[in-house]
């Protein structure tokens, strides 16, 4: 207590805090997990405690309880601390932990959500975006308030943390915030009427013999209709539900959709192998080749060799850093069906069904006691 006395209120106190309690750690055994500079690691003959750092709050778990036990006492001891016992809320983030697994969500925010632009009551939607809604900067319609829009998309923005569903067209929206228009303000608000009738949703997390981290990858080939630069997309699962997705807008213009495929898929590689290192940190080494799911054929090839190349030879070379994680056993793309590409939520504007379908393949429901089963 005394440190946060000292600290609270000084435009500093995040770093002193932070060099405090870091020092204290590294001094007692933990070690820094390599790749997140918040996360600390002790372990000792197969026991391990995975400690999280949010400024003054701190999370943590383990799978030995003598271990967690000394770890409560002695920074209640050191620093003061309050146990709250099970995680039960945390920045925004609801959590239940019961026997049919780990239930996130965001209700309660999404109620604050819904309450501070006045939705409550409106008339829910089954998607989040119409199917064929094309929207452009140069729309005709009238200017919106820019302040207004852009607290709609920030706070959706946070929504996704919790709700790949929504992340596509979040994404989209947010495209628009330096001079949105009546077009772009209605399709936030068709969110906002999806979320209001799914607000009980979140992710749940049961457990699971096979945890091998398996990623989808997907992209958006000149959808935009201002540049026409393409939007990457991938979903990771390890086990019962997705652990990792984005929707990320790219800086280059595709000229094929292999192209677009394979820029997507070197996105992809990137992040599989700060998840790789991640994961090893945390005693979950991934012995096998990760396996990367894509629906094209032609990108497949490309990740292997040097094919066509008159048709490739202007693609930029750091999109070929994939080739060198296949070829190096890390990463291994496999062939699905466009029906069973679980990234396609995240890709463009869906029909109910098969929003619905790819919505439960992320592990989303509405019941934390359903068991999301393997068929997705």
């Amino acid at each position: 207590m005394q440190i946060e006395e000292t600290l609270y209120g000084l435009k500093q106190a995040p770093r002193e805090w932070y060099s405090s309690i870091d020092s204290y750690l590294l001094e007692n055994g933990f070690e820094k997990c390599e790749g997140e500079p918040t996360v600390y690691i002790k372990e000792k003959n197969g026991k391990i405690l995975i400690v999280v750092l949010y400024v003054d709050d701190v999370i943590f778990t383990g799978n030995d309880v003598c271990l967690i036990e000394n770890f409560k006492s002695v920074m209640k001891e050191e620093f003061e601390m309050t146990d709250m016992d099970l995680l039960r809320y945390f920045l925004g983030i609801e959590v239940d932990q019961n026997e049919n697994g780990i239930f996130i969500s965001q209700e309660k925010y999404v109620n604050e959500v819904l309450g501070r632009f006045n939705v409550q009551e409106c008339k829910a939607a089954i998607t989040p975006i119409v199917m064929g809604l094309k929207l452009t900067k140069e729309d005709s319609s009238k200017d919106f308030d820019p302040s207004l829009y852009k607290s709609i998309v920030g706070s959706l923005m946070y929504l996704t943390t919790t709700r790949p569903d929504i992340m596509f067209v979040v994404s989209l929206i947010s495209r628009f915030m330096e001079r949105p228009k009546e077009a772009h303000c209605q399709a936030a608000k068709r969110i906002l009427r999806y979320v209001q009738g799914t607000k009980k949703f979140g992710i749940l997390y049961t457990t699971s013999k096979c945890l091998d981290l398996v990623g989808h990858t997907d992209s958006d080939w000149a959808r935009s209709v201002d540049d026409r630069k393409i939007t990457s997309i991938y979903v990771f699962h390890m086990g019962s539900g997705a652990i990792s997705w984005a929707s990320k807008k790219q800086s280059i213009v595709a000229l094929s959709i292999a192209e677009a495929e394979y820029v997507a898929a070197t996105v992809v590689a990137c992040q599989v192998v700060w998840m790789r290192r991640m994961l090893r940190s945390l005693g979950q080494e991934q012995a096998k080749a990760i396996v990367i799911f894509c629906d094209n054929s032609s990108a497949m090839a490309l990740s292997k060799n040097s094919v066509f190349h008159k048709r490739t030879k202007h693609i930029d070379t750091r999109c070929y850093y994939i080739r060198e994680l296949v070829n190096n056993g890390e990463i291994v793309l496999q062939h699905c069906r466009t029906q069973e590409q679980v990234a396609d939520i995240l890709t463009k504007p869906l029909h109910q069904k098969s929003f619905e379908f790819l919505r439960k393949c992320l592990g989303m429901t509405d019941n934390p006691t359903a068991e999301i089963k393997g068929e997705c």
